[in-house]
């Protein structure tokens, strides 16, 4: 297997260093045929020669790669971002990696901050659209900089591409054994958007009649997933409204350090992230935690049929955080790197 390693800003590169230790940890042991590229793809990168993707990088990487493992993007030195839109967005974009796929599991008691709930009760999958809505960059601004400056940034939805992410939730339940799909939305004040998105679960939700179908207000999705995460197996949602939910989830998995996720084209090449940002003042500190990254590249091995080997990956991080071999903010004192180490050596058990 063939794997493009883009660690991008910040902490990126202190979690992608070690998310590739365990890749190679587990190569040594395990025979996987892994070859690791990395691409140099940054903020410091694009302030150097003024490139952020080189013209066919992303045609290079659907022909000749099996996945791609990201970072974090982001530095204050580029306020635009734009080499983040460029390699992040990018890759969703030109990749058409319309599934953002983010399992919401907790893997220890005392993470989940829910009174009463243990860790059992928090094990859902948030389906996220990933190349439309308000992402697409739609709007302007006229007058800018005027008592009269008007802004617009429209939201754009197509039915095949409603179509095929909610299709997506429901064939992973199937597989999946899972029993409940809930789409969310805001109908009641988005109505165009919000009718596409309601016509089309409901017809896709007939070929599955095995599976339970129901629709929640994203308002009424967080609330009730605080007050209670039980019920939730599946839930699908658009591009905003999945960047909002997921970010929820993660802090009833102990927060975005423990947080993984897939941008994915099923039978294509996909990409891979941790889901928190690049924090660049903890850059180097080893404050870090690394196991949203080992995490993301156990998420990247089921999707490459190493089923076997993700599930270790996971056994061996939740039992690091049980034993709180974990960086601080997930209770543990160990480093960055440390925090890495400690999931090589159960790995190696």
């Amino acid at each position: 297997m063939k794997l493009a390693i883009v660690p991008g800003d910040g902490i990126g590169v202190d979690v992608t260093r070690e998310a590739v230790k365990v890749l190679e940890r587990l190569d040594a042991r395990r025979s996987l045929g892994l070859e690791l590229v990395s691409f140099p793809w940054s903020a410091d990168h694009y302030l150097a020669t003024g490139e952020t993707v080189p013209p066919g990088a992303f045609d290079d990487l659907a022909r000749n790669y099996d996945a791609i493992f990201m970072g974090a993007f982001g530095d204050p030195r580029v306020p635009d971002m734009k080499h983040a839109a460029d390699i992040l967005l990018g890759a969703r974009f030109q990749l058409d990696l319309y599934v953002n796929y983010r399992p919401v599991r907790c893997l220890d008691d005392r993470l989940s901050p829910l009174k009463g709930y243990t860790a059992a009760d928090v094990d859902f999958v948030v389906f996220r659209e990933n190349t439309e809505g308000s992402y697409v960059g739609i709007g302007g601004h006229f007058k800018k900089g005027t008592p009269d400056e008007v802004a617009t940034q429209e939201d754009l939805s197509t039915r095949r591409g409603v179509e095929r992410i909610i299709r997506h939730a429901f064939s992973f339940a199937k597989e999946t054994g899972r029993r409940r799909v809930v789409m969310s939305d805001k109908s009641n004040a988005m109505r165009f958007v919000g009718d596409l998105w309601q016509r089309t679960f409901a017809e896709v939700s007939r070929e599955y009649p095995g599976i339970g179908a129901s629709h929640l207000y994203v308002d009424a999705l967080c609330l009730q997933l605080i007050r209670d995460p039980r019920p939730f197996d599946v839930i699908v949602t658009n591009n905003m409204f999945g960047d909002i939910v997921t970010d929820l989830g993660a802090a009833l998995q102990g927060g975005l350090g423990m947080a993984a996720s897939g941008n994915i084209h099923p039978g294509r090449v996909s990409m891979f992230e941790p889901v928190h940002g690049s924090a660049p003042r903890y850059a180097g500190t080893g404050r870090a935690n690394p196991f949203g990254a080992i995490l993301t590249v156990a998420l990247m091995l089921e999707h490459l049929g190493n089923k076997e080997e993700a599930v270790a990956v996971e056994r061996a991080v939740a039992a690091c955080v049980s034993a709180r071999k974990c960086t601080s903010d997930v209770g543990g004192e160990l480093s960055t790197s440390a925090a890495a180490d400690a999931v090589c050596e159960r790995l190696a058990g």
